[in-house]
């Protein structure tokens, strides 16, 4: 079954390694086969990877795309083991991903990485509320 991918004018898609670029219309594509996949708002670089969640993310991308994988590995372990001492909380998701790395479902171990980013980001929001004196569950100032 072939994967349905709507791209966005303008909207960029890593297939392998090529970018493809759409053009100024709304393009349904149909990919068939094994490759690694990614949206333009999925891609992290390492000017984007600003907070540590977001570093772990991009060395599963870089899992995910690039042919060398223990070079990526090792950065994730490493960087795993750094965030759990910090946020031992987290503990539920990073195995999640860990699961998934072990299995080779890496997009899968993507998709728990975006969701250990948004945990990390609302950790950040409370911690931020905090400082400034408003409730933490007060979104609306």
């Amino acid at each position: 079954m072939a994967l349905k991918v709507e791209l966005k004018p303008g909207e960029k898609l890593l297939v392998g390694n090529c970018i493809i670029t759409n053009s100024d219309q709304r393009t349904r594509l149909f990919i068939d086969g094994r490759a690694p996949i990614l949206r333009e708002k999925d891609i992290l670089t390492s000017e984007t990877a600003t907070t540590p969640a977001k570093r772990i993310y991009l060395a599963i991308q870089l899992m995910y795309i690039d042919e060398d994988l223990e070079a990526a590995r090792i950065s994730y372990t490493n960087l795993s083991k750094d965030f759990l001492e910090a946020v031992p909380s987290a503990i539920e998701i990073i195995n999640q991903i860990n699961n998934e790395i072990l299995t080779g479902a890496l997009y899968k171990a993507l998709k728990a990485a975006q969701r250990l980013t948004e945990y990390e980001q609302e950790l950040l929001d409370h911690a931020s509320a905090r400082r400034s004196g408003l409730p933490a569950d007060d979104e609306s100032r």
